[in-house]
């Protein structure tokens, strides 16, 4: 089997630090660290426990991958406090690994650094249109009319910003974003390639045995400091607004139906399909494949597991799980009897002729008497 090819050096990650250094710079982001081990180590990139080698610096955050410690080449890793490691391994203990590897990913290699396009002339941008300072507008992006954009904004090839939008400073749309018409996005909004928004909701009205499109007049807002994952459709609203809030991550493969409003800082992993009017509470988890019925609510800070399909609605600070959703612990009780269900039949049904037997000895024994 051919070994994979080695990728060039990112010029962002060369720098090499000692752990002292690591260490120090943790305090100084309010993260106490304890260093055990050689202070003078040298790392220059982040891997993980499996992969990495002389130079790098991994992280356990899991209990389960603990027994990585044994085996690691890494030249330190950064745990918490109480986890216990091979002698000879250079240790960064600190009360969050998970937080801390995140500062030191940063430390070390930086943040993605955008291409410098300024207004490209290749770009077409309609003359009714307003861009702030510092515009970073690609090749073949289309900005359509009457369209305001902020300051500091990086919008990649292929992307296409429709009439009568508006967007906040610091925005950054990847390659091939649609945003139809009259969407609003906050500050510092982060749009991945192919998603797209403001396209019209599932809207029609029965006639007959057809369908009547009824049409789609709201429109899409996003707040602040939203991220958005590759590959997402969030529907404007038949009338008023579809709102996403401040501070809301998903993941990619995202549908958000028309008329829907997400709450602050909430988070959504790969394949989450809500239906319309859905009404999500802030602070709100929804694990991978989780599909919402319409005209429902989410409570504040509900948390919801994966592939579990929501019918009713969800109380805040509740965790829930299943087909149909039902609170978890009541979930696992439901689950764990029903992987012995072949078993439980074959039990029955022992029961049952064990039964019939006794029946038919009874009345042999009273045709007897």
């Amino acid at each position: 089997m051919t070994p994979p090819r080695k990728l060039p050096k990112d010029p962002q990650t060369t720098m090499s630090v000692t752990l002292a250094q690591l260490a120090g710079h943790l305090d100084s982001k309010g993260m106490a660290c304890q260093l055990q081990g050689d202070p003078a180590v040298c790392v220059a990139t982040v891997e993980t426990l499996e992969d990495a080698r002389d130079g790098q610096i991994s992280f356990l955050a899991n209990p389960k991958y603990e027994k990585l410690l044994a085996t690691t080449r890494a030249a330190a890793v950064v745990v918490d406090r109480q986890v216990r490691s091979p002698q000879d391994l250079n240790l960064l203990r600190v009360d969050d690994p998970y937080a801390a590897i995140t500062v030191l990913i940063e430390h070390l290699h930086g943040r993605r650094q955008h291409p410098k396009w300024g207004l490209s002339p290749a770009a077409t941008v309609a003359e009714t249109a307003t861009l702030g300072s510092n515009p970073n507008v690609a090749p073949h992006a289309v900005i359509d009319q009457h369209t305001v954009i902020g300051h500091d904004v990086t919008i990649y090839p292929g992307c296409y910003i429709g009439p009568n939008c508006r967007l906040g400073d610091g925005v950054v749309l990847f390659p091939n974003v649609v945003l139809y018409d009259h969407t609003i996005l906050g500050h510092r909004v982060a749009i991945h390639s192919g998603t797209v928004i403001g396209n019209d909701g599932l809207g029609y009205a029965p006639v007959g045995e057809g369908w009547e499109k009824i049409p789609q007049i709201g429109y899409v807002e996003i707040g602040d400091d939203v991220e958005i994952g590759s590959n997402c459709s969030i529907d404007r609203a038949t009338l008023g607004q579809t709102v996403i809030a401040s501070g809301t991550k998903f993941s990619n493969l995202i549908a958000v139906g028309h008329g829907a409003k997400v709450g602050d800082n909430c988070m959504f992993v790969a394949q989450v399909g809500l239906a319309g009017s859905v009404n999500v509470g802030r602070h709100v988890t929804l694990a991978g494949q989780v599909g919402v019925a319409g005209h429902l609510t989410i409570g504040d800070n509900a948390q919801v597991a994966a592939k579990a399909g929501v019918m009713n609605d969800i109380k805040p600070n509740t965790r829930v799980l299943g087909q149909p959703a039902m609170p978890i612990n009541e979930a696992k009780r439901i689950y764990a009897v029903f992987i012995h269900l072949p078993e439980m039949r074959d039990r029955v049904r022992q029961l049952e002729s064990d039964i019939a037997e006794l029946r038919r000895q009874l009345a042999k024994d009273a045709k007897a008497r």
